[in-house]
């Protein structure tokens, strides 16, 4: 048997595990879910077919375009995890004494739960909490701030914990990224006068790119499907101000059982969800992001 077929069936056997986690605990209850979008389910009563309905109600549904919006908005923290995430990378990726603990203390929201983080900023965020509190002694205003309670922050705000939460995630990976690039090529990029900015932008960043699309697919898909600080925080509100798909089809299946109609809402955002990773994919491919010996 060849090598190259031997590597093949390892990898394989490796992945079967989870390919089959994947087949019982996700595609099986997806593709179990689409049938309910034809149906108008409460679990009490008939189960009662009704073609297109849900689709219709949903086009008309004011606060499911709310949603949708909130949902896209959302998607822009992406971009700003991700930069702060290299840059953060960077920071640590210097040989410093006590750098570790450094790596550690940035990694630790990662591991808490985003519950207990929504819990936590919650009380931050409170008109008696610790932040108005400092902002109030320093002058910066004469009265607490809104923070979660405000429809103009909001948003701000859950974006703002999505990051702290994240940033120790991203900045793992990319530290990883930035340790497999061969020292004798910053080396010698030092040695021919590159500055250490020219060093970043001309050879970590570029030989960064499998990195940044790979992180910014899974930040992508996640952000899409925000739910826990939403429903810890803010419950969709003020004013659905941060009412988002995901949430809003939580509130239609298990507050108001309508199952069928949130099994609808369930599929726009998957295919929501799959438009955007397919654009953040190919524009990753078109720019030779997805393979390392591209961004050589």
């Amino acid at each position: 048997m060849k090598l190259r077929t031997r590597t093949t069936i390892f990898a394989y056997l490796f992945m079967a595990p989870a390919l089959v986690m994947l087949v019982l605990f996700v595609f099986l209850p997806i593709a179990g879910s689409i049938p309910l979008v034809f149906y108008d389910y409460s679990m009490i009563g008939d189960v009662e077919f009704i073609g297109l309905d849900n689709f219709r109600r949903a086009l008309s549904d004011g606060t499911f375009h709310i949603a949708i919006v909130n949902t896209i908005t959302f998607v822009a923290v992406v971009p700003v995890i991700q930069l702060c995430s290299i840059a953060l990378a960077s920071l640590v990726n210097q040989k410093l004494k006590g750098i570790v603990f450094f790596r550690t203390l940035f990694y630790v929201p990662v591991i808490t739960s985003m519950v207990a983080v929504s819990i936590i900023w919650s009380f931050l965020f409170d008109s008696h909490g610790i932040i108005n509190t400092w902002l109030m002694e320093w002058g910066l205003t004469n009265q607490p701030l809104g923070f979660v309670n405000s429809s103009k922050t909001a948003m701000i705000c859950i974006m703002f914990i999505t990051l702290w939460q994240g940033l120790g995630y991203y900045m793992m990976l990319y530290l990883a990224g930035l340790q497999s690039i061969p020292a004798e090529i910053e080396e010698a990029a030092r040695t021919d006068g590159a500055s250490a900015l020219q060093v970043f932008f001309r050879i970590k960043v570029p030989m960064l790119k499998p990195y940044i699309w790979f992180c910014s697919l899974n930040s992508v898909i996640s952000a899409v499907a925000i739910f826990d600080p939403i429903f810890v925080m803010t419950q969709g509100g003020p004013n659905n101000s941060t009412m988002v798909i995901n949430y809003y089809s939580y509130i239609r299946a298990f507050k108001d059982f309508e199952f069928g109609y949130s099994a609808t809402l369930g599929l726009v955002q998957a295919v929501i969800t799959g438009l955007l990773s397919v654009v953040v994919f190919v524009y990753g491919k078109r720019n030779g992001g997805m393979t390392y010996d591209n961004a050589r």
